[in-house]
């Protein structure tokens, strides 16, 4: 990354191509008056926002009526990143309900759900927050809010959440980029359901995080600052999980070693799992994470002082290098 300058108008069109192939801008165009959910503040008034969501002052979905969604029921223990600390990991015979939003304020290269930008091209499914209470039953322990990304659709997601809040765990699976407002309803919300918010940290450098999303880490890294000083306050359970996916020759162990010094230095009790990368979307032509460099960062991040270091989906890693 030392010639980032000369590399940036490679990078930035590599994310326009991806997204012109779904009929989504790049970058977002920002001016007042402006949306104020996310990282892009995207103005009101423009074609199309970043998300895809909101088309010439209007919000198709994401709204508190109607949410663009997959939703299914995954059995616990699920396979999701906080699955080696959660409290429902043997509570064999429930389920959880995932709820997928097909949206997102990133443009991951390598995003494995890639998939979502067909229900936004499609404009469907579409569910009301009545018809994922229905879904709600007598073993379902929690939901999961992820996609794409909550943010992106975060009032039909809250009114959902503080419907049910009493009845399940309220956990997020988030890129967290969104306005710290917002980010505070979710953290609470979770506290009060005793369930987990978990934040992906992609890259620490922001020109990595640039190059492999498109979009500065700058706002995710001050909101993780946020929930991870208000964990210290929660002394007798988890509410704050932090992941990162190993992607050859981009997220190596010099940078899980910048991330990991992030997180010691605001609450080295924050659990931490590691997840194999699986050649995906226009990262294709990678290879999956070596079982090596899984194995070298998990050693790393105990060193440095995380208490609670994982190393997830075992299952991708490889030997290719």
């Amino acid at each position: 990354m030392n010639r980032f300058d000369e590399a940036l108008p490679i990078i930035e069109s590599a994310h326009k191509r991806a997204r012109t192939y779904f009929d989504l801008s790049y970058p977002a165009y920002s001016q007042k008056p402006y949306c104020d959910i996310c990282i892009h503040k995207c103005a009101l008034d423009s074609e199309k926002s970043f998300c895809g969501l909101v088309e010439n002052s209007i919000r198709w979905a994401g709204s508190s009526e109607k949410g663009l969604l997959e939703w299914y029921y995954d059995p616990l223990p699920t396979n999701c990143v906080a699955t080696f600390i959660c409290p429902e990991k043997e509570h064999y015979g429930y389920k959880n309900l995932a709820i997928f939003y097909a949206s997102c304020n990133f443009n991951c290269l390598f995003c494995q759900n890639w998939h979502f930008h067909d229900y936004l091209k499609r404009r469907s499914p579409i569910y009301s927050v009545e018809d994922l209470i229905g879904k709600i039953d007598d073993k379902t322990s929690c939901i999961c809010f992820f996609g794409g990304d909550p943010t992106t659709q975060i009032a039909h997601a809250l009114a959902l959440a503080k419907k049910v809040k009493d009845r399940v765990r309220i956990c997020w699976e988030t890129n967290g980029s969104m306005n710290l407002k917002i980010l505070k309803e979710m953290f609470y919300i979770s506290v009060e359901s005793e369930g987990i918010i978990k934040f992906d940290l992609k890259a620490f450098d922001e020109r990595i995080h640039i190059a492999l999303t498109g979009v500065s880490n700058k706002n995710t890294l001050e909101n993780f600052r946020w929930v991870g000083e208000k964990s210290k306050e929660i002394k007798d359970r988890v509410v704050v999980v932090a992941s990162t996916l190993l992607i050859p020759g981009y997220v190596n162990e010099e940078e899980v070693e910048k991330i990991v010094d992030f997180i010691v230095n605001i609450n080295p009790n924050i659990p931490y799992s590691l997840l194999g990368f699986a050649p995906n979307f226009f990262f294709d032509n990678l290879p999956t994470t070596s079982k090596a460099h899984a194995e070298r960062s998990f050693k790393l991040a105990r060193e440095k002082g995380l208490k609670y270091v994982n190393i997830g989906n075992r299952f991708l890693l490889s030997h290719y290098y």
